[in-house]
């Protein structure tokens, strides 16, 4: 079946993305972006389509009074998008396998403790490849559960769940927008050090829902013959860490930009699995991309609209800002809420973060930039399950009915809080002692 325009423009911009590097591709590639938001304009949402708006509008003042913004903006926008599209399609190779189907399976079951932190540490697992389709793959399991016993305390500790398990991504995927975004606007900063100090901050938060649950009564395990074996988990598992490599080497080793070197990633493990369904004469039809408009609105509008107010904010800066020593833990310590705050109001966290490590980290103190790094991801991350208006909320309310404001903000606002508090002192902390 031949694809439609909207779907060609989305695959163009993402090999633009990929070829960054020549001159006139990211702008290419963000006027391909622009186009296939334009084209998908009456299917979108209101808040990808008020981030579209107000994006034009900074391009418009961008035209009118410093053109020179419009580099770094445009730039953002073709490698995020990049980004967004590659996990996509990653999403979509990995989402028929047989594996990752037993997977999510052996996921729903087991008493109530082991049920929930499977359920939890399993998204977040399956969340590294495949982003928000780990919110789908998984959340179906939870809605199946619900159309057929119906409503009860396991199917909303599980939904609980599958979003907290989530939310723990952004702190530490090395595929997740939050961090790619972290360590492009931190240049001084390493994954290894963001990764010792986030992995163990997720797996915390992870173990902390354990308090905020419903009690249940436990349950027989279902659903043994389809369960995934050592196999497909370590199949799995081996995808995943493939990637990874993949991720460290091109941005170590051949100093590929992180953002780009996910996109490099991504895609080879989809190339291969299209080589390997060709070697056994399958010929598996290629995703379509008519349905991302929402998605690179989001993204590439708040991407395009944090670095556009950045430079306008950085242009009022001249030299390193002269702030007393307790001020820095002080600003760590509010990264997180501000983070969680504008989740509330609907501002997409992209925005917030372009602009606190475009702004904050220009002046931050060079030895302390891991404080800011933590207060960054924890604060993505948090918001990303206690905020109504994130999409994996949304595609959770879609797929068991529940409300995006109970689910995620009423039946988690004390984690959360508890979470800011935790992140805020961790970042603070940081701040101080490398400072």
């Amino acid at each position: 079946m031949p694809f439609s325009p909207r779907s060609l423009l989305a695959y163009l911009s993402l090999i633009l993305a990929v070829f960054a590097f020549l001159p006139g591709a990211t702008y290419a590639g963000a006027l391909a972006v622009a186009i296939v938001v334009i084209l998908g304009w009456k299917d979108m949402r209101r808040v990808p389509q008020g981030v579209f708006l107000v994006a034009c509008i900074g391009l418009v003042y961008a035209l009118w009074r410093d053109i020179d913004l419009l580099a770094p903006a445009v730039a953002n926008v073709t490698r995020l998008a990049g980004l967004v599209l590659a996990v996509m399609l990653l999403s979509t190779v990995l989402g028929r396998s047989r594996d990752l189907q037993r997977i999510s399976v052996s996921l729903f079951a087991g008493r109530p403790t082991t049920r929930y932190l499977s359920l939890a540490f399993g998204t977040a697992m399956v969340s590294i490849p495949l982003n928000f389709g780990s919110v789908a793959v998984v959340g179906s399991l939870v809605g199946e559960r619900i159309r057929r016993d119906g409503d009860s305390a396991a199917t909303r500790n599980a939904t609980r769940a599958v979003l907290r398990g989530f939310g723990t991504t952004p702190s530490f995927s090395p595929l997740s927008i939050s961090v790619v975004l972290t360590l492009t606007l931190l240049p001084g900063l390493t994954s290894a050090s963001l990764m010792a100090v986030a992995i163990p901050f997720a797996v915390l938060m992870v173990f902390l829902g354990l308090i905020w649950r419903e009690p249940e009564a436990p349950e027989e395990e279902a659903g043994t013959d389809e369960s995934a074996n050592l196999a497909a988990w370590l199949r799995f598992a081996g995808v995943i860490v493939a990637i990874c490599i993949g991720v460290f080497v091109l941005s170590h080793q051949f100093a590929v930009s992180y953002a780009h070197a996910v996109t490099l990633s991504c895609l080879a493990v989809v190339i291969g699995a299209r080589l390997l369904a060709w070697s056994r004469r399958r010929n598996p039809p290629l995703a379509s991309m008519d349905k991302v408009s929402n998605e690179l609105a989001i993204v590439g509008g708040s991407a395009f609209i944090g670095a556009i107010i950045s430079g306008l904010v950085l242009g009022q800066i001249n030299g390193a800002a002269e702030l007393p020593h307790w001020s820095w833990p002080l600003l760590a310590a509010c990264v997180p809420w501000i983070y969680f705050l504008a989740g509330l109001a609907g501002i997409n966290p992209i925005v917030i973060g372009t602009l606190a490590g475009g702004i904050l980290g220009s002046i931050w103190p060079e030895g302390a930039v891991l404080g800011l790094g933590v207060a960054m991801v924890t604060g993505w991350g948090i918001t990303a399950f206690g905020t109504p208006f994130a999409a994996n909320a949304l595609i959770m309310e879609r797929l068991t009915g529940y409300r995006a404001n109970d689910a995620s903000l009423k039946w988690s606002l004390a984690l959360s809080c508890t979470g800011l508090g935790l992140a805020s002192v961790l970042s603070a902390g940081i701040t101080y002692a490398l400072n």
